[in-house]
């Protein structure tokens, strides 16, 4: 296949950035999204030129680091996957492809296609975990009953991968799908509900200071999750925060 390529260069953080046109052949189908990339990279540095800086790592639809917009759509126009799992049979001959960073006003950009999600690494040290203190002969997790329906969903918000579709995807740039998920798969589990309080209190309030805006329910951001996770998750942390508030 031979494709035009539209892509975001940007030098800097404090750079004004631009598209930059560019024409490769001999695109397979079954190369990924990511290894067309490494492809039109090796061509620019035997010329010289500045490579494309992109995210990346295990390759595998499983870390995140591979969130690009293409065509407009946060992860390319395949359902359930990530980047580097979007394989270029998706597109035809001579089509032409836009690929932009994430955008979004709490992910500002790093460098070309790379964007700073630390903001998500906030949140979750906000209070996405446990540490409540044990002493004595503490009870093996594996013998706390917990019902299968629960399980399972706690486990289906553990899926996240925070890669942050569900942002770019938002209208409002809104990290409510995220910041549900991670409250989610602790609070439906009788280990999390000790902290269930403070833990919803706590991430809400980081994610509004990272500036991330409020959800408006158009259902973008699971539309474009490549792990599918649920908008219930977002129903569940409202209720969550809302007997917090009570509570307090």
């Amino acid at each position: 296949m031979r494709l035009n390529l539209k892509i975001w260069r940007q030098k800097d953080a404090n750079s004004k950035g631009q598209m930059v046109d560019y024409t490769i052949k001999g695109v397979e189908g079954d190369m990924s999204f990511l290894e067309m990339l490494d492809v039109l990279n090796e061509e620019l540095i035997n010329k010289g030129e500045e490579p494309v800086h992109f995210d990346h790592d295990c390759r595998e639809g499983i870390c995140g680091a591979c969130s690009l917009q293409i065509n407009g759509e946060p992860h390319g126009p395949d359902r359930l996957v990530t980047t580097c799992q979007l394989h270029m049979r998706k597109f035809n001959d001579g089509d032409t492809i836009v690929i932009e960073p994430f955008r979004a006003t709490a992910f500002p950009v790093i460098k070309d296609l790379v964007v700073d999600r630390s903001a998500f690494d906030r949140i979750q040290q906000a209070g996405g975990y446990i540490s409540v203190n044990t002493s004595g002969n503490t009870v093996d997790a594996n013998a706390t009953p917990i019902e299968k329906e629960k399980a399972d969903d706690s486990f289906y918000a553990a899926t996240c991968i925070g890669c942050g579709a569900c942002v770019a995807a938002c209208k409002n740039a809104s990290a409510m799908l995220f910041t549900s998920a991670k409250v989610s798969q602790f609070a439906l589990l009788p280990q999390g509900r000790v902290e269930a309080t403070e833990r919803v209190q706590n991430m809400v309030r980081q994610m509004d200071l990272e500036g991330f805006g409020n959800c408006t329910n158009t259902g973008a951001c699971e539309v474009e999750c490549p792990k599918g996770i649920s908008l219930e998750n977002i129903a569940r942390m409202n209720r969550e925060y809302l007997n917090a508030t009570v509570k307090g």
